[in-house]
Order: structure tokens, then sequence, then C-alpha cells
């Protein structure tokens, strides 16, 4: 079992809310009213690890091991959400999210392959390990600085703890897990260049609400993520670099081949046994 050992080192590096943070250091002339309102959005997204969880427990009932380790990583993605409503609870109450705004995002997510969600979900964790480092760097005000460079750490240590999901899923399932690794990796490192990068919450879940079954939908403002990478924490092409460049290398270290660009994984994905899965 992988938990026990997970429990241990996620443990030694968990941090505390209440002494960890700074929150002594705040300064109130260097937080402006967009760069708070996006503080609001990141913790309602947060708060959407409660249906992943949901999903998560529901879609991996015969692997109680994964299903032990959510309870870390629950807890540790419902503290992130926590963390950026304290901090907006004592600089800007007006603007911490109701309690209404973060159910808003917990609907119930349809089954799915749970091969492909455990790679989904890895590749968010690469994903959003960059986008809130970039967050760090574009806040001005410290105290949030040094909260987004936590949280960054944190999805990093998270992904980690997939990847070794990932390779207990290989040793266990072989090609199969092998197909529904590189099929979602090619997808997931391959939408930025489409202008629109994916990650879990905003992919479509439940046919039965569409159009409104994305959490990015189900904001306050559902536009707010492109306008959140587009125009204020800028993450462009250097920085989209990073999120491929972390799946491939995690992708080569996991199969045992160099895979250098999403050619490579395309190609790799077509000579696996069996049919190559599609991707769309």
């Amino acid at each position: 079992m992988l938990y026990p050992q997970l429990f241990a080192d996620l443990e030694k590096a968990r941090w505390n809310m209440a002494d960890d943070i700074s929150w002594g250091e705040f300064d109130g002339n260097l937080l402006t009213d967009d760069q708070a309102l996006t503080i609001k959005m990141n913790a309602i997204t947060e708060w959407s690890a409660l249906p992943a969880t949901e999903m998560f427990l529901r879609d991996n009932r015969d692997d109680s091991d994964f299903a032990a380790f959510m309870s870390i990583w629950f807890y540790e993605e419902q503290k992130h959400a926590l963390v950026l409503m304290e901090y907006l609870r004592r600089f800007r109450p007006e603007l911490c999210p109701s309690e209404a705004e973060l159910h808003a995002v917990r609907f119930d997510f349809d089954p799915a392959p749970p091969l492909e969600t455990l790679m989904l979900h890895f590749c968010g964790e690469v994903r959003l390990t960059q986008w809130y480092r970039r967050a760090s760097e574009w806040h001005t005000e410290p105290v949030i600085k040094q909260i987004y460079k936590t949280l960054s750490t944190d999805e990093a240590r998270h992904g980690g703890a997939y990847l070794k999901y990932m390779k207990r899923a290989i040793d266990v399932c072989g090609d199969e897990a092998r197909r529904a690794f590189a099929k979602i990796g090619f997808l997931m490192a391959s939408s930025g260049r489409s202008g629109k990068p994916l990650h879990p919450t905003n992919l479509h879940v439940n046919k039965s609400l569409y159009p409104n079954d994305t959490v990015q939908s189900r904001l306050p403002d559902p536009e707010w993520l492109e306008r959140w990478l587009d125009e204020q924490i800028q993450f462009g092409k250097e920085w989209e670099g990073r999120v491929v460049g972390g799946i491939l290398r995690n992708l080569s270290s996991l199969f045992g081949v160099a895979l250098e660009t999403l050619a490579d994984l395309n190609r790799y994905r077509k000579q696996l046994p069996g049919d190559a899965p599609a991707v769309g």
C-alpha cells in the first residue's frame, strides 16, 4: 500500500495556517481590487475538490489504498480554499465567498474510467503548480505572494503522489494503464496550443447538466479563468512550456522511453498494443 508512506511524507511537509503564513506582513497598498477578486475565484475553484473527492471515492470502490489517500488530498485542497478565504476574511471581507457560491460548485460528476481520471488529475496538479507559481509572481502584496507559493508547492507534492499511483497502475494493469495515461497526457499537454489549456475545473463532467457542467461555469464569473490566465497572470508560452515539459518528463520516466515532444508522445501512444485511443 502507498497510503501509509504518503501520509508520513505529506505529514512532515504540512504547513500550519496560523503559524506559517506571515499575516502580519500584509500591506494593503499593494493589493488591487482586481487582484483580490481573483483570490475569491481561486478559493471557490479549490472548494471543488469536494465533488472531485466524491467522484474518486465512488469510482475507486475497489481500491481502498487510493481511497484512503483521498483523505489527505481532500484535506489539503480544502485547506487551500480555507487559507484564501481567511486572507479575504482578514483583509477584504466583502469578497469572501458565500456558502451558496461555494455550494454551487458541488455537483455530481458522471462516472469515468479511473485510470483516465487519475491521469487527468495528475496533469491538473502539474498545471496548477505552474499557475500558482506564476500567480505568486504576478501578485504584489507579500502575504498573498507567500500563500500562492505555498499552494504551488503543495500541488507539486500532490502530483508526485498521483505519479506513485500511476506507477502502481502500470505494474498492475500494464498496457491498459499506458494507453490511458498516454491518451490523456497527449490531450492535456496539447490543449495549451488551442488557447484553452485544460484543467479538471474546465472539463465537462455531467451530460445531463450541459453546458452548466463545469466548475468554471458555476463560478460567479464564468469567464474569469481565461481572463486570469491571459490578461492578469499572463500565463504565456514560456509557462505553458513548463507544463508540457513536466508532463513529458514524468511520462518518460513512467514509460521508460524518451519523450521530448508531443509528437514523440503521440507516436508512443499509437505504437501501444491494442487500438490507439481516440483523442478529442
